[in-house]
């Protein structure tokens, strides 16, 4: 217990400096970040040292509790700044979770008049979400076998792990292709017309496929094909396992079956939906084409970038990306959702099960990167969906007890159990945010954001007694 305090002060110290940069670089919020950092690097710094002499063996009960309790801890410390500036306590504490969460839903209205370090904490929260998913999707989730994403350490990251030698130089392999990739989008948004200032803050949500932006309009502020075609790659870079960057960049193996799966599935769904928009709308094709590409890899990443109102194309389209807010990018990326790996494994196994009941005597063996997958992997892979739609159909019933619609209550269920963003509907569809929700459904969300990031069922895991007799 006392290696999961001290993490966690290391966490609560590193938010302490991030808040001191930017008490230093904008004094119109300089106060309140130095408040914020005063209060933050003290508690930290106390768990910290109070913790460190006593560290004793690591288990994987100690593991679950680290990953569990860093989101919240670096929430509530994202949430510290946004209080002490204007936010009520509750719209603070979502507007950060939301953040670390890299799920871009939001409550705050009037971005393009609101402090440049606020709209820049925002950015930065949701850009250490994205690099803290990634080191837990590589190192931790697999190690804990939640959901079948053992699987995954099979895929590219153990390999990885052992061509650089230890796992803290695989670490920071990824670590700089994630700042290099942040870097090089922002040069590019830079060179497309951004100011500095929008440059920065959008590549920072742009990897981490978190998607707040510094303009009421989101990304439809700016009216450049060029800006949304390199957001649009960037979106799908983040969406990418950063373990396959470092095997292709080592070995030059460029193979993977979940990537192949979703970018194949956005091909389908990009090209039925540019066809629907331009027989329906009679705009050009390339436009067609340009703001679909745009707002269904947006939602697919889990960015939850918008360029226009894709709720008013019609009910195939709301149908359509109410669906697509639940598939996810790959796994050991930035991008939330189901993630594409275990949807690959759920089709081939409902093919093999069709399979068997066409021919019982055949033996079907699944397989993924040629590799057979265990029965171990596949009961994961059921009981994360299982959870997952659980989690979902709960939240939605909750929402719509406290009085919301069942547009608003279904897709904000969805949006933040899958960590996306915007919803369907008037209210919290990507023409709206989520400031006119009653505090108690900003609290459900709230958790449901949580419990989408950390995998459902590494939080489930903590609520059973025999986890507990265990730690």
């Amino acid at each position: 217990m006392n290696f999961v305090f001290f993490v966690n002060g290391m966490v609560l110290m590193f938010m302490a400096a991030l808040m001191v940069v930017c008490g230093l670089l904008f004094a119109g919020t300089a106060g309140v970040f130095a408040q914020s950092a005063l209060l933050v690097g003290i508690v930290g710094l106390g768990l910290a040292l109070s913790s460190s002499a006593r560290i004793g063996p690591i288990r994987n009960t100690h593991a679950f509790l680290l990953t569990a309790s860093v989101w919240i801890t670096a929430a509530l410390a994202g949430a510290l700044p946004l209080w002490l500036w204007d936010l009520s306590l509750v719209d603070a504490v979502f507007e950060a979770m939301s953040g670390i969460t890299t799920t871009g839903s939001t409550v705050m209205a009037g971005l393009d008049a609101t402090d440049p370090g606020i709209l820049v904490w925002r950015a930065l929260l949701q850009a250490v979400g994205g690099i803290g998913f990634i080191v837990t999707g590589i190192a931790l989730l697999p190690i804990l076998k939640v959901g079948g994403m053992q699987l995954f350490r099979t895929e590219s990251s153990d390999k990885g792990e052992k061509e650089l030698g230890t796992a803290a130089r695989f670490a920071s392999a990824t670590l700089l292709v994630y700042l290099g990739l942040i870097v090089l989008c922002a040069l590019i948004y830079l060179a497309g017309g951004m100011s500095a200032f929008d440059a920065a803050t959008h590549a920072l949500t742009t990897l981490s496929t978190g998607g707040y932006s510094t303009h009421d309009a989101s990304f439809g502020h700016f009216n450049s094909a060029f800006l949304q075609w390199t957001a649009t790659l960037f979106m799908l870079l983040g969406a990418l396992p950063f373990a396959w960057y470092i095997r292709a960049a080592l070995r030059r193996q460029f193979r993977s079956e979940q990537i192949v799966m979703m970018l194949r599935s956005l091909v389908v769904v990009i090209g039925g939906l540019t066809l629907w928009l331009w027989a329906d709308s009679g705009m050009a094709f390339v436009d067609a084409l340009r703001l679909v590409a745009f707002n269904v890899v947006s939602v697919v990443t889990t960015t939850g970038y918008a360029t226009t109102d894709y709720t008013l194309w019609g009910p195939p389209a709301v149908a359509a990306f109410f669906v697509l807010t639940a598939v996810g990018g790959c796994t050991g990326s930035t991008a939330g959702g189901a993630k594409a790996m275990r949807w690959l494994l759920m089709a081939r196994a409902i093919h093999a099960a069709v399979r068997k009941v066409h021919a019982p005597h055949a033996v079907t063996t699944i397989r993924y990167e040629e590799r057979a997958v265990g029965d171990d992997v596949l009961s994961g892979v059921i009981a994360f969906f299982t959870l997952y739609f659980a989690t979902f159909v709960a939240v939605a019933f909750i929402l719509g007890f406290l009085g919301l619609d069942m547009a608003t209550a279904t897709s904000g269920a969805l949006t933040a159990v899958a960590n996306v963003g915007p919803g369907v509907g008037p209210v919290i569809g990507p023409a709206g945010n989520f400031a006119a929700l009653p505090d108690a459904a900003k609290l459900v969300l709230t958790v449901a954001m949580y419990l989408g990031r950390l995998e459902i069922l590494t939080v489930f895991v903590l609520l059973t007694p025999m986890f507990w007799r265990e730690v």
